[in-house]
């Protein structure tokens, strides 16, 4: 009796650790909504950070992950394609390679890409400013950190993932017309790819893309810099932060690749 109530005890506590970490990661995205809409927050101090942001972000890894993103597309345009000359698919073919890579793939991709090279580092950078009292000092002298070393990572960081998510679509379709129209191996023309991509990319596809893109951008920054604020004042819990932040970060892009999911095709 006593080790079910010492379980139950632990679940229940579990639980609400728990709970309070959604909780809190969701009044600081709150915040952090609020603060990137008003127009007071972006200064020339703020403008620049922004700037940083947006550079070590996206800028700096734009030509190699680029690279990367263009060779795993083509790799499953040809694949797509192999097999649909074996079965003769045509008109199924180039409608599966759009909805499957343009709109799922490629978007979760970057997504998964930003968060692991930036997201990991914002959650390290947050939580050793914590634990090094950086952000209180900042506060004593008149500075509001949030205003100047959060929100521009949160602008800069969901910008970057749009970037990156558009730069990466728009080399996944040129090199589709390039493998189904320039080297004819469906023999389809220019205006049935057109149409195809027309019929696939219509207003509410496209609105849900963005949308669920933005909503990537937005968790690959609040997430990791919530779980550093949350950080005890103690060195040894910044890569427990970290962990944290990643696992919770990972469970948000599922949750919002599935919520998109179920809008396009529910």
């Amino acid at each position: 009796m006593n080790a079910l109530h010492a379980w139950l005890t632990l679940v229940g506590q579990g639980f609400s650790e728990w709970l309070d970490a959604w909780v809190r990661v969701s009044r600081f995205a709150m915040t952090a909504l609020i603060g990137m809409l008003s127009p007071a927050t972006y200064n020339k101090a703020t403008r620049l950070v922004v700037q940083k942001q947006i550079y070590f972000t996206a800028w700096q890894i734009l030509p190699g992950f680029c690279v990367f993103a263009a060779l795993f597309s083509y790799l499953i345009i040809e694949i797509v394609g192999i097999t649909a000359r074996k079965y003769g698919l045509y008109e199924y073919a180039l409608e599966l390679i759009v909805r499957i890579l343009v709109l799922e793939i490629l978007p979760l991709m970057t997504a998964l890409f930003v968060a692991l090279r930036t997201g990991a580092a914002i959650n390290t950078e947050v939580a050793l400013m914590k634990i090094q009292n950086e952000l209180d000092a900042l506060q004593r002298i008149g500075i509001d950190p949030m205003r100047l070393e959060l929100l521009p990572r949160v602008v800069g960081g969901t910008i970057s993932v749009l970037a990156l998510t558009a730069v990466n679509i728009v080399a996944a379709l040129w090199l589709t017309h390039l493998a189904i129209v320039d080297f004819h191996p469906w023999t389809l023309t220019d205006g049935d790819f057109t149409r195809m991509i027309g019929k696939v990319l219509d207003i509410p596809v496209l609105l849900v893309l963005w949308a669920k893109t933005l909503a990537f951008g937005f968790a690959v920054t609040v997430i990791p810099i919530s779980e550093g604020l949350s950080t005890p004042q103690k060195l040894f819990h910044a890569p427990i932060s970290v962990l944290r932040g990643m696992v919770r970060l990972f469970f948000s892009l599922m949750l919002i690749e599935a919520a998109a999911l179920a809008m396009v095709y529910v």
